[in-house]
């Protein structure tokens, strides 16, 4: 039965960049990607999974960080393209990043599925513990769209992490297609049966013109949680461009920061912030330092982190050309938007 599953999930959940955005090449005993900049504390790793599979992962060092983020990115982008995104999250944030690619996505062996990006984040956690030396406690683990599946089976079985970023998360697999109200044996990513195992604080954001994911995905996480953090809705946001709103890291800076803090006196649940969702904007030209000013190396190379094969974003507002063809993205548009 699940490797049912599995190929369910195969056949509507996972868009690896065909080809890949880099190459892996052995440098000096260690590995590097030369496609990206070249930057002093980056670490390129090859990790086994406990599924055979060998991922590429990339650690980015901040000199005065106290917290480490676990980044599991969205389902049609590689590490390549997520790169100098890591780069600016660790220097905007103030902690070591990691990142990984999940199997047969960029460099990494083996086939995606949902068993395997389980085994693959688990990879990911056991490096930082035993080569990195990071405890639960220092954890803060970060899931984008699809992502927000392994994170969440992740955070599930570990109960000390720091916190918990779900970015335009989903309930489940089946729910981004249909508003079901059970949960079937072949559903994939069940976040919704999960997330009351999770124990720390979670931070949930997402756009309210989401046409992938809808926003209602996230907000019913949220009101799940055990612990909630504030979230972050954004008006008028959609499903790969959050990052270009400078409120995204104005509140994820809020929360990454606060949580190495004590707690203050507790009144009962923080209510959710209208102020996001009536003034949220995207950044333009010109503004203030809380935006992203990604500059990838390769111009071909989109910067956004999220699923952006699928965004139907309006022609005056659209911040990239998307990664996919015309006919490939009509072809799923048909599927009834089956890629989140």
């Amino acid at each position: 039965m699940g490797g049912v599953t599995s190929s369910i999930a195969a056949k509507f959940a996972f868009f690896p960049p065909t080809p890949p955005s880099y190459t892996v090449v052995p440098d000096d005993g260690k590995f590097s990607i030369p496609e990206v900049a070249r930057r002093d504390g980056v670490d390129f790793l090859k990790l086994r999974t406990r599924r055979g599979n060998e991922i590429v992962a990339v650690h980015v060092k901040h000199p005065k960080a106290s917290a480490t983020m676990l980044y599991s990115h969205g389902n049609a982008a590689d590490l390549g393209q997520m790169f100098e995104l890591f780069v600016e999250l660790s220097l905007r944030l103030r902690v070591n990043l990691m990142g990984y690619d999940y199997s047969g996505y960029g460099q990494s062996t083996g086939k995606p599925s949902e068993c395997n990006t389980y085994a693959d984040i688990d990879a990911v956690y056991k490096c930082l513990k035993e080569q990195y030396e990071v405890k639960d406690e220092q954890l803060i683990i970060y899931g984008q769209s699809v992502g927000s599946g392994p994170t969440v089976d992740l955070a599930s079985r570990v109960p000390n992490l720091r916190g918990v970023v779900l970015h335009s998360p989903i309930l489940s697999g089946v729910r981004v297609l249909y508003p079901v109200k059970r949960t079937y044996w072949f559903d994939i990513y069940k976040n919704i049966d999960k997330i009351s195992a999770v124990n720390c604080p979670v931070l949930v954001i997402h756009g309210t013109a989401d046409e992938v994911v809808d926003y209602s995905h996230g907000k019913q996480l949220w009101e799940l949680c055990n612990e909630k953090y504030e979230p972050l809705w954004i008006n008028g946001g959609g499903h790969c461009n959050l990052e270009l709103y400078p409120e995204y890291i104005k509140h994820l800076k809020k929360f990454v920061l606060g949580l190495g803090k004590p707690k203050p006196a507790a009144n009962g649940p923080q209510k959710a912030s209208t102020e996001s969702e009536n003034q949220s904007k995207p950044a333009e030209s010109g503004s203030t330092t809380d935006t992203f000013d990604l500059k990838p190396d390769l111009p071909e190379i989109s910067r956004n982190s999220l699923d952006s094969r699928l965004e139907k974003t309006k022609k005056s507002n659209k911040p990239e050309k998307s990664r996919m063809s015309t006919d490939r993205v009509d072809r799923f548009r048909r599927r009834k938007g089956l890629v989140w």
